[in-house]
């Protein structure tokens, strides 16, 4: 398979170098913030990890404690985030959803909606790993009824290989009829197909859907359920179709909102930087019209924070308020 990230692993990589350039950025009086962003969004994850290594073995600190002391707001936190692996990340994300008062089920359902069965079951033996509790508890003492369920479906990373083209007429006719077949909803069907099946078989189920009952099966989700279970059920749908249209999407309306939802923004940037960020570009420009780069360069304002997201999407480093460019 082709790679889709934007950022790409650096040729000629030396962490030592690396290394020394960020602690130059960092020394005396002020930061040399420009160098810092050019430096980190031209490196892959990994690369930022021995960068890490041999800071610590040259300078006997911890890079990221250093750039946290040195950096702010919101340019702090990206920079925080880019330095973190992935699945750390991932796992970070989710235990802050869960934890204190209130839970933000849009980062569960974003999270559990769009990972591979692999990557799930990474993120859980992460999550103990550095946390100390199960993550399917945390969710289960935060979460309830079929939402829940689901959940806790999903959490299994086990959803079954291929099509099963016997099946695919009988699980449309299954869901019409759980739904807009009968009064009221039968949930547990729902959940079921749409926490079990593959990908590629759930889209064959749509098609089957809509020629039986002439609506997309979102429209059917929407009218027969309510609040975090149609929210989940509609994002397992959409990560079935396309999982960088979802992410399109979620970054559209992450800078729709009066003022910008930050941590959505963050958080998609950095986690699919080097997963599909080239389709979730494209995904971007054919559903709204316009390039993601000009978007942020719209509605953020001209600053560092900003030109590393315009850099990561370029898969090219630029200096702070110089635009490279290009509509992509």
């Amino acid at each position: 398979l082709a790679y889709r990230g934007s950022v790409r692993p650096y040729v000629n990589f030396n962490a030592k170098h690396d290394a020394e350039v960020l602690h130059k950025a960092m020394k005396g009086i002020g930061t040399d913030e420009d160098t810092i962003l050019m430096l980190l969004t031209a490196r892959s994850n990994d690369q930022r990890q021995q960068i890490k290594a041999a800071y610590k073995k040259a300078y006997g600190k911890d890079l990221v404690s250093a750039l946290k002391s040195e950096l702010g707001g919101l340019f702090e936190s990206l920079i925080v985030a880019l330095m973190t692996p992935p699945v750390s990340y991932d796992a970070s994300k989710l235990h802050k959803a869960l934890k204190g008062a209130g839970t933000d089920d849009e980062v569960l359902i974003e999270i559990l909606a769009s990972r591979t069965g692999e990557q799930i079951k990474d993120i859980i033996k992460v999550y103990k790993k550095e946390f100390g509790g199960k993550l399917e508890k945390d969710i289960c003492g935060d979460t309830s009824g079929h939402y829940q369920k689901l959940l806790v479906i999903l959490l299994q990373g086990n959803r079954e290989e291929g099509v099963d083209e016997e099946k695919t007429e009988k699980d449309a006719k299954d869901l019409y009829a759980a739904g807009e077949g009968k009064f009221g909803t039968d949930e547990e069907k729902f959940i079921t197909i749409l926490g079990n099946r593959s990908a590629e078989h759930l889209r064959k189920v749509f098609d089957a859907y809509k020629k039986l009952s002439g609506s997309d099966i979102e429209d059917s989700i929407e009218g027969e359920t309510t609040g975090n279970l149609e929210n989940l059920l509609v994002a397992v749908v959409k990560c079935a179709r396309s999982v960088p249209q979802f992410f399109a999407e979620g970054l559209y309306k992450s800078m729709r909102r009066a003022g910008t939802d930050d941590d959505t923004l963050m958080r998609i940037m950095v986690s699919r930087s080097e997963v599909d960020m080239l389709d979730i570009r494209a995904s971007f420009k054919k559903m709204y019209g316009v390039s993601l780069y000009s978007t942020i360069q719209v509605t953020q304002s001209s600053s560092v924070y900003t030109c590393a997201f315009l850099a990561m999407i370029m898969a090219c480093s630029c200096h702070t308020g110089v635009a490279i460019i290009i509509d992509i």
